[in-house]
């Protein structure tokens, strides 16, 4: 089950030199993070199930979910809690038959309704926006009006989480939006110093109101 609290939704790239990634993963998840996500960018260099349980093996440790990008088939393989789709699989329905049963699930929508409907229909446990604002790690998304996140609010209760170009400095401009995170990359683990970086987004994030 997703958790329901405000919080970050931090993304890593697993092609980052794995002496980075481990170094800056131990130092934010010291902090305060609601959920990870293994972006789906894996090198021939890293065996990938390898990876994955590493990573896993540090966030469950401290009682963090680990979801991976679309890699689906991973799940039985590995200790991952649950999967991010970029977009509607057409065979969802057999992957779905195909997952444990308390497999989280999560979709990206833009600025298209039918996505979140079918999100709520299916019985997915969270959807994620973007992009929000512009972003070079989220360049293949369309930006998301602020109108759209509110109808989705309209039609599901499901946690709703924000992605793209989101920093400490703009947060404020979600103020009265209905969402239940935020989804940040770059913004943190590309800083010098993650955990500064990590809490100041958790300090902005506190002082935001959310409808």
């Amino acid at each position: 089950m997703i958790k329901t609290e405000k919080g970050i939704y931090l993304v890593i790239d697993p092609s980052m030199p794995e002496g980075t990634l481990f170094d800056k993963l131990e130092r934010v998840l010291s902090a305060s993070i609601s959920y990870l996500q293994i972006w789906d960018n894996y090198t021939e260099s890293k065996p990938a199930i390898s990876l994955i349980e590493q990573i896993c093996a540090i966030c469950h440790s401290n009682n963090i979910p680990v979801i991976l990008n679309n890699r689906w088939e991973y799940i039985h393989k590995t200790p991952a809690d649950g999967v991010h789709f970029d977009v509607i699989p057409a065979n969802f329905n057999e992957i779905k038959k195909a997952l444990p049963e308390k497999t989280i699930l999560g979709l990206t929508c833009n600025n298209n309704l039918e996505d979140v409907k079918w999100a709520d229909t299916n019985q997915l446990d969270y959807i994620s926006f973007c992009s929000v604002f512009p972003s070079k790690t989220s360049n293949s998304c369309d930006l998301v009006s602020f109108d759209t996140i509110k109808k989705a609010a309209e039609i599901t209760k499901m946690p709703i989480f924000l992605a793209g170009g989101i920093r400490p400095e703009n947060l404020d401009k979600l103020s009265g939006l209905p969402f239940s995170g935020v989804a940040v990359v770059s913004g943190i683990m590309s800083a010098e110093d993650p955990r500064q970086a990590l809490n100041q987004y958790n300090n902005k994030l506190n002082s935001t109101s959310c409808a």
